[in-house]
């Protein structure tokens, strides 16, 4: 009997092969940190993940062109999987495991890393990273066998937003502040007070522009009907300082630099940004919680 992958409901990993699509990961991490290649990260990393930490390659390669051999090993252990079942492509699956890196509170963090591929073909490659207050991830719904409900992106999600319509819902909220759906926090109405304060400062004005991000997003149901989203954005800084100043751009981002370095009073700054966030059920009245956030500038341009 012919199983048809791109019409049945088939679990979208086994555990083996999401162990060793982590391991496959912290090896290539690795290796890019310690070369500094930015051509090696697209072979384990793919989508907003891609966009982020190559561009961290690029800018380290222009400090140490050499490398960095001593840095230090990326390592996994207590690996947990996440599956969903689905049909066709892509398919995904999340990855979680205790690292050697510490938190803010000194604990050891877990890394959720999402992986997706787009056919049989391909190899596994992870798309988004997050860490999670306490290490602990929203509760998901699983069936009896212990597979996840993947969320479709569009209209039949349930959900208050869309998968497919946060990237533009964030970047809207962001640049305008109305209509929010989304719950106050650092990311959300204090991200956009942080950037009043920051727009005229002494001698230096900055201009902020929020757009939606083609990186497709990643959704998981959780058990209140809800579901785990990430997704991704961008975001746009022009900054001019007074007549007769000029902008000096720090030696950690000339690696990004788009063109030789100059003097000029004027610089377009453009960041990739990945969230997680929890997305309640349509018609809950909740509201969507950001729980993590991570960037990376990913161009300097002298305007």
């Amino acid at each position: 009997m012919t199983v048809h992958g791109e019409r049945e409901m088939l679990p979208a990993v086994t555990k083996a092969d999401g162990a060793k699509a982590l391991q496959r990961f912290a090896a290539g991490f690795n290796k890019a940190k310690r070369q500094l290649d930015p051509e090696l990260n697209p072979s384990f990393e793919g989508g907003a993940l891609l966009a982020l930490d190559q561009a961290g390659i690029k800018a380290a390669h222009a400090l140490k062109p050499q490398g960095d051999p001593a840095y230090p090993a990326l390592a996994f252990k207590d690996p947990h999987f996440t599956i969903p079942k689905q049909a066709g492509w892509p398919k995904y699956f999340i990855a979680d495991a205790a690292s050697n890196r510490k938190a803010a509170d000194g604990s050891y963090s877990r890394w959720f890393l999402v992986f997706s591929r787009n056919g049989i073909k391909e190899k596994w490659r992870a798309v988004y990273l997050a860490e999670f207050a306490g290490n602990k991830a929203p509760e998901l719904k699983t069936d009896q066998d212990g597979f996840a409900e993947a969320v479709p992106a569009g209209g039949k999600s349930g959900l208050a937003v869309d998968p497919g319509k946060l990237s533009r819902t964030y970047a809207d909220y962001l640049n305008t502040g109305k209509g929010s759906i989304f719950a106050s926090g650092p990311n959300t109405d204090g991200w956009r007070a942080r950037r009043a304060r920051d727009t005229n400062q002494p001698g230096a004005r900055i201009l902020w522009e929020d757009t939606a991000a083609g990186f497709p997003p990643v959704a998981l149901r959780t058990t209140d009907g809800g579901a785990l989203v990430f997704f991704s954005t961008f975001y746009h800084q022009q900054k001019t300082v007074s007549a007769g100043s000029v902008i000096t751009v720090p030696a950690q981002l000339q690696g990004l630099m788009d063109g030789p370095v100059k003097k000029t009073s004027r610089m377009a700054f453009t960041t990739v940004s990945a969230q997680a966030v929890t997305v309640p059920a349509k018609g809950s009245g909740g509201k969507i919680t950001v729980l993590n956030r991570r960037e990376a500038k990913t161009s300097v341009k002298p305007l």
